[in-house]
């Protein structure tokens, strides 16, 4: 009886520290897309050339105009849109093993690829994958137009 007691608390012991070490890297994902997310939002406003290393090659971009684009169209788009001023609001992110889900606001005003004023207020919601290289990297992005 006493054998089985000691393997029960070690496997009470096992689990409990599994258990921790989880939270404690599901809480570093978190953190880590995070920082990635705000480094893609700076990037984006200032310097779009330098998002590209944060996209998969096969990055789907979904606009709240429902155009599909792809890595380079949606670089391209970002490079000839012009932001005067760009932020998010309340982020979250949702970890799913190797898979994080990121949502949030964004507010921004600027000009549009076309030269026209643009005066944006969205929810996005971006997928993260951490790649066998143990990057992350951005796969897909969907941008909704909120209705004021």
């Amino acid at each position: 009886m006493k054998k089985v007691l000691i393997w029960c608390l070690v496997g009470l012991l096992a689990l409990g520290s599994a258990a921790r070490s989880q939270a404690q890297t599901t809480g570093g994902t978190k953190k880590a897309v995070a920082a990635l997310e705000e480094q893609w939002l700076q990037l984006q406003t200032n310097s779009p050339d330098l998002v590209a290393p944060l996209l998969a090659d096969k990055f789907v971009s979904t606009g709240a105009n429902g155009k599909v684009m792809n890595k380079a169209q949606a670089l391209a788009n970002a490079k000839a849109t012009k932001y005067v001023s760009a932020e998010y609001e309340d982020v979250k992110v949702t970890v799913f093993g190797d898979t994080t889900i990121a949502t949030g606001g964004f507010k921004g005003k600027g000009t549009n690829a076309s030269g026209k004023p643009l005066d944006v207020h969205e929810r996005w919601t971006n997928t993260w994958v951490n790649m066998p290289t143990g990057k992350w990297l951005c796969v897909a992005t969907q941008g909704s137009t909120i209705q004021m």
